[in-house]
């Protein structure tokens, strides 16, 4: 069944707070907007796809120079690797494929740890 994803994007709540609208392989389509900056962290088992739909996404990292993602271009965060996204420019559009279970705030836990909710029409 076709997700439409303008009508996705119209039922998420909050910043940084993702609806999955997709499964396969074991991994979730995830939509979320994101605005400021998010929560140092990682992830020990997951790889974190970023799929920039509209916006501007910095992803920064402590390791490596900072990665700037427009619209239509993603970048892929390894897993282990500490990073901050952040949506300083204004609200970002992004699709996110991870493992399904993979908690948003990683290692870091805290008060931004949502569980996300499924999508649907």
């Amino acid at each position: 069944m076709p997700v439409d994803l303008s009508v996705a994007f119209q039922a998420v709540t909050a910043p940084w707070t993702p609806l999955i609208v997709g499964a396969l392989n074991g991994q979730h389509v995830k939509v979320a907007v994101l605005e400021g900056a998010f929560v140092w962290h990682h992830h020990v088992d997951a790889d974190e796809l970023f799929y920039v739909l509209e916006g501007v996404l910095t992803m920064r990292y402590r390791d490596r120079p900072d990665e700037v993602v427009g619209p239509g271009q993603l970048t892929i965060v390894p897993r282990g690797v500490e990073h901050c996204p952040n949506a300083l420019d204004g609200p970002v559009k992004v699709m996110l494929f991870e493992l399904a279970g993979t908690v948003n705030t990683g290692t870091a836990g805290g008060e931004r740890t949502v569980v996300p909710e499924r999508f649907s029409e």
